[in-house]
C-alpha cells in the first residue's frame, strides 16, 4: 500500500489511473477502465465509468484538510438535505452504511453522476428558483449545528490570510501597502461583525454558479465539501453581481423566493461586502498555501506575478469603499 505522506512528491502526484480504477474496484464496482479527470483543485474528482451502468463521480480528498470525522460530518448534512427532497447529490452509501471509503492511503467517497449547466444568474426567474432551494437547505440546516467542522471566522479568512501572504507571497515594494490595507479592512469588518451580532448555523459554503447543476425544470446543488458554520447570508451573496441597482433588482427576487420556505436573514445583510471580502482575501491566500501542488502553478500561471498582487491590493481598496457604503435594502 502506498502512503501519500511518505514521499517527497506531492500526494496528488501519485493518483494515477490505475490507482483511481483499483480504488473504485475496491468497493466491489467493476470498472470499464474510462476516466475523465473533472476541473477540481482542491480535491481531485473524475468521472469513471462502469461496466453495464452509468458511469460515476469519484472524489478524492485532499490529504491531510479534514479529518474524517468533519468528511463524515457534511456527508450527513447532504443526506439529511437529501432525505427532505431538496435537490442535492449525496456521496452513495455502500451495503454496509458507509460513505467514506479509503484505497491505497487517499481517502474517497462516490457520487451518482448529474448533467447541467451553471444558472444565469442574469435571469430574475431563476433567481427566484435560487432563493427557495437556500431557503430549504437553511430549514434543514438550521435543525443542528456542526460538531466537528469549523466555522467561518475572521480569524481563519482574513487575519491568517494576510499573515500568510505577508510571510510569504507580497512582494516586498508592495508589503506596507497590503499591511495597512488590510489592518482597515479587518478592522471595519470586525465592526460590523460586532453591529450585526450574527447567528452561525450549517450552510453550503461556497454557492457559486459552479457548484449548481440546471437542466431544464432540475436543478441539483452540488460540492458541499466547504460547508461550514456561518451566517446564512453566506448561501445569498455570492448569487448577486454587478451595479448596485443590479444587486439591488437581484436581491428582491431571491428574497421573495426564500420567503416562501424561510424567513429571509434580513439583519445580516450589512454582512454582503464584508462576507465578500474575506472570500477574496481567502482566495488568494488558498492559491498561494496550495501553490506546491504541481496542478495550481499549470492552472493558475497568473498567479503571484507582480501584476497580480498590484490587482489585488486594488480590488481589496475597492471593497474597502464598499464596505463604508450603505447595505443593500429590502424593499
Amino acid at each position: 500500500m502506498t502512503d501519500p505522506h511518505s514521499t517527497d512528491q506531492h500526494p496528488y502526484e501519485l493518483l494515477s489511473p490505475d490507482l483511481v480504477v483499483d480504488a473504485v474496484e475496491s468497493t466491489g464496482l467493476l470498472s470499464d477502465l474510462r476516466i475523465l479527470a473533472l476541473n477540481s483543485y482542491e480535491n481531485r474528482v473524475y468521472q469513471v465509468g462502469i461496466e453495464d451502468a452509468e458511469p460515476l463521480i469519484v472524489k478524492f480528498y485532499r490529504p491531510e484538510r479534514w479529518s474524517d470525522e468533519q468528511i463524515l460530518e457534511e456527508h450527513r448534512f447532504c443526506h439529511q438535505l437529501f432525505e427532505a427532497e431538496i435537490p442535492v447529490v449525496p456521496p452513495s452509501v455502500n451495503e454496509a452504511g458507509e460513505t467514506l471509503h479509503t484505497h491505497a492511503g487517499f481517502r474517497f467517497s462516490i457520487y451518482p453522476r448529474k448533467g447541467g449547466h451553471a444558472p444565469a444568474l442574469d435571469d430574475l426567474d431563476s433567481l427566484f428558483q435560487l432563493g427557495r432551494l437556500a431557503a430549504r437547505i437553511h430549514a434543514i440546516a438550521a435543525l443542528e449545528p456542526f460538531a466537528h467542522r469549523p466555522a467561518l471566522s475572521i480569524e481563519s479568512f482574513g487575519d491568517s490570510s494576510a499573515v500568510f501572504l505577508l510571510e510569504h507571497f507580497i512582494p516586498g515594494a508592495l508589503r506596507p501597502a497590503y499591511e495597512t490595507l488590510t489592518r482597515d479592512l479587518l478592522y471595519r469588518i470586525r465592526q460590523q461583525f460586532d453591529e450585526v451580532q450574527p447567528d452561525y448555523q450549517r450552510v453550503h459554503g461556497d454557492c457559486h454558479v459552479g457548484n449548481i447543476l440546471w437542466r431544464g425544470d432540475d436543478v441539483h446543488f452540488v460540492d458541499l465539501d466547504d460547508s461550514r458554520m456561518a451566517p446564512a447570508i453566506q448561501d445569498i451573496w455570492m448569487f448577486m453581481s454587478g451595479s448596485r441597482d443590479a444587486q439591488q433588482r437581484q436581491l428582491s427576487e431571491l428574497v421573495e423566493g426564500y420567503n416562501e420556505f424561510n424567513d429571509f436573514p434580513t439583519r445580516q445583510l450589512p454582512l454582503i461586502e464584508a462576507l465578500r471580502t474575506l472570500r477574496i482575501m481567502h482566495y488568494s491566500a488558498w492559491l498561494a498555501r496550495r501553490w506546491n501542488d504541481p496542478a495550481f502553478p499549470r492552472t493558475f500561471p497568473w498567479f503571484n506575478t507582480e501584476r497580480y498582487w498590484a490587482e489585488h491590493i486594488l480590488e481589496l481598496r475597492e471593497q474597502l469603499a464598499l464596505l463604508n457604503e450603505p447595505p443593500l435594502e429590502i424593499f
